[in-house]
C-alpha cells in the first residue's frame, strides 16, 4: 500500500462510521438552539455554522433558534438600563423590550446568518412574530407564592410552522430569534430561547432537539462528581428536574417537552467543544446527554448505535 493511500484510509473509516447516521437523519428536521460561548467565540460561532451547513449538505434539514443574553445585557448597559433577572428569567420593561429585539433580529441573527451565507445562499433570518410563527401571553411567574410582573416576557401558547416549513421546502436554513407575537394583545415579548426551540421541534415533528450549552451535559451528581449522563428517559429527566441549578432548569424542561410531545431524542451539547453537533449526530459515541421518551431503555450510546444499524440494514435489505 502506497504512503498515500495509507494515511487516507482513516479520513475513509471516519465517513463510513458517519454513513448510517445519514442514513438515519436524511430528510429529517434537526431544531438547534444556539447559545451559550458558541455564541460569542469568534472560532466556535464558525465551527457551529460550518456544522449547520454540513447538516443541510448531508440531507437534513436544521432549523436554528437562538437568544443573546450576553449581547443584550451589553447592549442594555450601553443604554443605560439596568439587567435584572427574577425566577432566573431577565425582567423586559417595553425599553428593554425595544432593546431586546434590536439585538436579537438586528446583531445576532444577521450575524448568524452571514456566517452560513459564506457558505452558499442557504440562511433566511426571521422572528418569532413573523407570519404568527410563536405567539405568548403574559408570563407572572410565582416567586415565594406570589404571582410578580416581570414585564415582556412571554409564555408560548401556539406555534405556526407555515413560514418555516415554506423555507425548508426551498432548501433553505431558517434562523429564528426568540421574540413572539401577543396572543391577545399584539404586543412583542422576549421568550426563553430554550422553550422556543423545544416549542418549534415539537409543532415541526422534529427528528432531534439540540441544545448547546456551556457544560458537557447533565451531570450524574453535581458537584460531587463531574461524570455526565450519557442517556436517561423522560421520566427519570422528571424526577431529576427539582435537583437542577436554575441555569439547566429550562434546557432539561425543553428536552422533556420535546420528547414528550413527538420529538424522537432532545440532546444537550457542550457548545464549548468545536463541532460539537457532527460529533454528537454522526459518530457512535456522541459527546453530550440525549434524552429519550419513555419505552427506550436507558443505557450506553451503544444501544442507539444498534438501533440506527438494524434500521439502515432494514432499508438496505427493501
Amino acid at each position: 500500500m502506497s504512503t498515500r493511500k495509507h494515511t487516507a484510509l482513516p479520513k475513509a473509516r471516519i465517513l463510513i462510521e458517519a454513513l448510517p447516521w445519514l442514513t438515519r437523519h436524511n430528510g429529517k428536521i434537526v431544531v438547534i438552539k444556539f447559545g451559550g460561548n458558541a455564541m460569542v467565540d469568534e472560532e466556535l460561532k464558525a465551527a457551529f455554522a460550518q456544522d449547520v451547513v454540513f447538516l443541510r449538505q448531508s440531507g437534513l434539514r436544521p432549523v436554528v433558534v437562538h437568544g443573546g443574553g450576553p449581547q443584550i445585557s451589553a447592549a442594555l448597559d450601553r443604554h443605560g438600563l439596568v439587567s435584572e433577572f427574577k425566577a432566573g428569567l431577565r425582567v423586559t420593561t417595553p425599553e428593554a423590550m425595544d432593546v431586546v429585539r434590536m439585538v436579537l433580529a438586528g446583531q445576532v441573527q444577521r450575524e448568524l446568518v452571514g456566517l452560513l451565507n459564506e457558505h452558499g445562499p442557504l440562511a433566511v433570518g426571521m422572528t418569532g412574530e413573523d407570519a404568527h410563527t410563536i405567539s405568548a401571553v403574559k408570563h407572572r411567574p410565582r416567586i415565594d407564592g406570589e404571582l410578580v410582573d416581570i414585564g415582556r416576557v412571554g409564555e408560548i401558547t401556539a406555534i405556526d410552522t407555515g413560514a418555516v416549513e415554506a423555507l425548508l421546502a426551498d432548501g433553505r436554513i431558517p434562523v429564528i430569534s426568540s421574540v413572539a407575537r401577543g396572543a391577545d394583545d399584539g404586543r412583542i415579548y422576549n421568550v426563553n430561547a430554550d422553550t422556543a426551540a423545544a416549542a418549534l421541534a415539537a409543532a415541526l415533528g422534529a427528528e432531534t432537539l439540540m441544545v448547546l450549552t456551556d457544560v458537557e451535559g447533565l451531570y450524574e451528581d453535581w458537584p460531587n462528581s463531574d461524570e455526565v449522563i450519557s442517556r436517561l428517559t423522560a421520566t427519570q429527566l422528571e424526577t431529576l428536574l427539582p435537583e437542577l441549578s436554575s441555569g439547566m432548569v429550562p434546557k432539561m424542561e425543553g428536552c422533556l417537552f420535546a420528547v414528550r410531545n413527538g420529538v424522537t431524542t432532545a440532546r444537550v451539547l457542550d457548545g464549548r467543544v468545536p463541532h460539537s453537533i457532527l460529533l454528537e449526530i454522526f459518530t457512535d459515541e456522541g459527546i453530550g446527554t440525549m434524552v429519550v421518551p419513555d419505552g427506550q431503555a436507558p443505557g450506553a450510546r451503544a444501544h442507539e448505535r444498534d438501533i440506527v444499524r438494524t434500521h439502515t440494514e432494514g432499508e438496505g435489505a427493501k
